[in-house]
């Protein structure tokens, strides 16, 4: 019995733990060229760029149980000049989803554009690829995406996915030749910065001088289409005006377009149709953090597992000879 999963971030890998921990397998497949997703860090030489999610925070219960096991197991450790209790990956933020996927079956480079119902199985197919049987389907991407691929079987589904929206944010990754003084490691809710951090205060990260800059949602959605160029001149033009910083010439700068960066109206479950066996989750379910994530994968595997069980046990004796 295997359980297919579109999306190979946390909700994904979550949910695949969970299934893991009751003897299911799981392949997890993913459009991106490598594991990060929204924990993703650029790496060019000695400099590096966490240029989605920041850090994690450890929180209570459960999840901080596991973000426990992740400092022992050294994919996080503690952010000293960040906020309060701030964990990231070491050396990167994209070493959690990577440590993570260690001995999973996960797929990169994978697009999944549709899910197609074989009697009572699941196939996924993809340019240059099909593959099943699976015996459900969890679908672990961003609302928007997950909407598109649910709408072909479950409209209901479809459409409360699609209610839940998420805000763009536009990043700038920064690098320079000399420490910018005077600046603490990090700040936020700066006018239309949202959030701004020195990248090479994290543990591991070397010491070259690399700033992750990342404007407020509504900043973003007035500048969603414009090009990357334009963005990120005007993002390092807001930090330097926000910080009353002269700032020498960058050695580098890149800017990135998140188009589904912060969810909000969260329906507060994961979503699941167990006549289909076929469900999604993710941040946008629960709460628009790494947790919110985590917890969400949780849930939606309690519910594939209690739904194969019901239906194994409901399956007819076969009386042989």
């Amino acid at each position: 019995m295997k359980v297919g999963i579109i999306g190979a971030g946390m909700a994904g890998l979550a949910c695949a733990d969970r299934l893991r921990e009751r003897g299911i397998d799981a392949v997890l497949f993913d459009k991106g060229k490598r594991p990060g997703g929204r924990l993703s860090t650029l790496r060019l030489e000695d400099r590096a760029w966490d240029f989605g999610c920041q850090y994690v925070m450890p929180g209570a219960g459960a999840f901080a149980a596991e973000a426990a096991r992740w400092r022992q197991a050294g994919l996080v450790a503690p952010w000293r000049a960040g906020p309060p209790g701030a964990l990231v990956g070491v050396p990167a933020m994209a070493s959690l989803i990577e440590g993570l996927c260690a001995g999973k079956d996960a797929r990169f480079g994978m697009q999944v554009q549709r899910l197609d119902r074989q009697g009572q199985s699941w196939c996924v197919p993809g340019p240059g690829f099909s593959e099943g049987p699976f015996a459900a389907i969890a679908i672990a991407i961003p609302a928007e995406q997950a909407a598109a691929l649910l709408s072909l079987h479950d409209l209901a589904l479809a459409r409360e996915a699609a209610s839940t929206r998420s805000s763009p944010c536009w990043t700038v990754m920064a690098g320079f030749d000399r420490p910018l003084a005077g600046l603490e490691a990090f700040l936020r809710d700066r006018g239309a910065i949202a959030w701004a951090a020195r990248n090479n205060s994290k543990p591991g990260r070397g010491s070259a001088e690399c700033w992750v800059i990342q404007a407020g949602p509504q900043w973003s959605q007035d500048h969603q289409e414009l090009d990357r160029e334009t963005v990120a001149a005007r993002l390092l033009a807001l930090f330097a005006a926000e910080t009353g910083q002269v700032l020498p010439p960058p050695s580098f700068l890149k800017a990135h377009r998140w188009r589904f960066a912060l969810s909000y109206g969260q329906p507060g479950a994961t979503l699941w149709n167990a006549a289909l066996q076929l469900g999604a989750c993710g941040d946008w379910c629960m709460a628009p953090q790494v947790e919110g994530a985590w917890r969400a994968g949780r849930d939606l595997a309690d519910r594939i597992m209690a739904s194969l069980a019901f239906e194994a046990e409901a399956q007819p004796l076969r009386v042989v000879g």
